[in-house]
């Protein structure tokens, strides 16, 4: 039931004295995208008669079926604590219709709401928890992002070595300020990277929440003149950035994935679960790593999985359980990283996690040891198999799954499929400068 109703929203705006209203969509690769109107065309938006050129946006449509129309959520309404406060901005988040009042198949969101809707009718209500890091750097005179910083903090460090600290504490305090629960901030193990945690959600609040995250940090660090991103591996030798998943379902207010009677404290759910995501893991990949980037973080001695198992005990699986149990009981899956749509991925884990519970899929025996201490003979004895390594690879894996590819449904399926088919094409047939270094004077 929502919170606001359309005459709250009027009223809202004119008692904050808002004169801009962003109508915020995102498109299938996750980037986000506004249509801005002033408050005097609020009404008409609230109607959901706000227009605009689909075609226009990549992964849409075609330039002959273009028109489409933007619905306000209502409980989305936020303000730009960054923004002057004499005529303020404020934002809506938006799901994409089309002219005939059907939901658009290729929005994201729409995506997510067909796999919340498949848990919701098996009782289930699907809870996120994000953990998404970033990198701080310099900008250059031109005010361009480059990738140097003067700082060399590591793991948890404080300030004075920590140089990002106070523009990290800025975006703490600006996303209060819109309504986010804070649960943790720190320094991460690499120079100049970052990592924020904010509170678990249901998951379409939690989707919500990472792309507002993401438009808040990079605007905050932009004040403090830095670049913020979250490219999976900006640099080479040091660990990359991730977005570990923790996801869990609840009936009722009750954690089902809890099981005190249970060894290590799991439900069968959350067994089935797991057994899910695994079966389809590979598929998937192309969804929660969808840059050709994102492989260069997902290579052993970088703390970011590279191999498909599960485990209560270590952190070197793809899918880890912390040890928090009751409520707290979670599956932390590992993989995504912070370029991943994060409407796509929340649904290809849900859809992934209930097709496990339906058909009870049973997940292989936990691996309780590092495995990026065993050798190739002792993995395939173990039958652990490794994650894609190239995002060719990734988008083979998920033309060859029917089941995420429709579940997804076919025109996000083969939107994507295309785009990243071309993103590989396009960077395999680049010159770049290791090539030159190794073999111009050697050839």
């Amino acid at each position: 039931m929502s919170k606001y109703t359309k005459n709250d929203i009027i009223r809202l705006v004119e008692e904050e004295d808002v004169e801009f209203i962003r109508l915020q969509f995102t498109d299938i690769f996750g980037n986000l995208k506004n249509v801005a109107i002033t408050s005097s065309q609020l009404e008409k938006a609230l109607e959901n008669k706000c227009m605009f050129d689909g075609s226009s946006i990549e992964g849409f449509v075609r330039i002959e079926e273009s028109d489409m129309y933007l619905y306000p959520d209502f409980d989305t309404l936020a303000i730009f604590p960054w923004r002057p406060q004499q005529g303020k901005v404020a934002r809506l988040i938006c799901d994409v219709y089309r002219p005939n009042g059907a939901p658009f198949e290729g929005d994201p969101r729409y995506v997510l709401k067909k796999a919340i809707k498949e848990a919701a009718e098996l009782g289930y209500t699907f809870d996120v928890g994000p953990e998404c890091e970033f990198f701080l750097f310099n900008m250059d005179e031109n005010g361009l992002p480059t990738t140097r910083s003067h700082e060399q903090a590591g793991y948890f460090d404080a300030g004075p070595v920590d140089l990002g600290e106070n523009a990290r504490r800025d975006m703490v305090l600006t996303l209060e300020d819109m309504g986010f629960e804070i649960e943790s901030s720190h320094h991460e193990v690499a120079p100049a990277q970052h990592e924020i945690d904010f509170r678990y959600d249901e998951a379409l609040i939690a989707a919500d929440n990472i792309m507002t995250f993401k438009l808040a940090v990079k605007t905050i660090a932009r004040r403090h003149g830095l670049h913020a991103t979250f490219m999976p591996k900006p640099l080479y030798g040091v660990n990359g950035s991730g977005m570990h998943i923790n996801m869990s379902l609840s009936k009722d207010g009750v954690n089902m994935f809890n099981d005190s009677s249970d060894e290590l404290g799991l439900s069968k759910e959350a067994y089935y679960f797991i057994g899910g995501i695994m079966k389809h893991m590979k598929a998937m990949t192309v969804i929660m790593n969808p840059l050709v980037n994102s492989y260069k973080r997902l290579v052993p001695g970088y703390e970011a999985p590279v191999y498909m198992a599960w485990s209560a005990t270590n952190r070197s699986p793809l899918i880890r359980i912390p040890a928090s149990r009751g409520t707290g009981t979670r599956i932390e899956l590992r993989s995504p990283d912070s370029s991943a749509n994060p409407y796509l991925a929340l649904a290809a884990c849900l859809f992934a996690g209930i097709d496990g519970i339906k058909n009870k899929i049973e997940p292989p025996k936990s691996v309780n040891c590092n495995i990026f201490s065993l050798t190739e003979e002792e993995k395939a004895g173990l039958g652990i198999e490794a994650l894609p390594e190239t995002l060719e690879q990734a988008v083979l894996e998920l033309e060859k799954d029917d089941f995420i590819k429709d579940k997804l449904g076919r025109h996000v399926s083969e939107k994507y499929l295309e785009a990243k088919k071309e993103e590989w094409d396009q960077y395999r047939s680049q010159v770049t400068q290791w090539e030159i270094d190794q073999y111009l004077y050697r050839v």
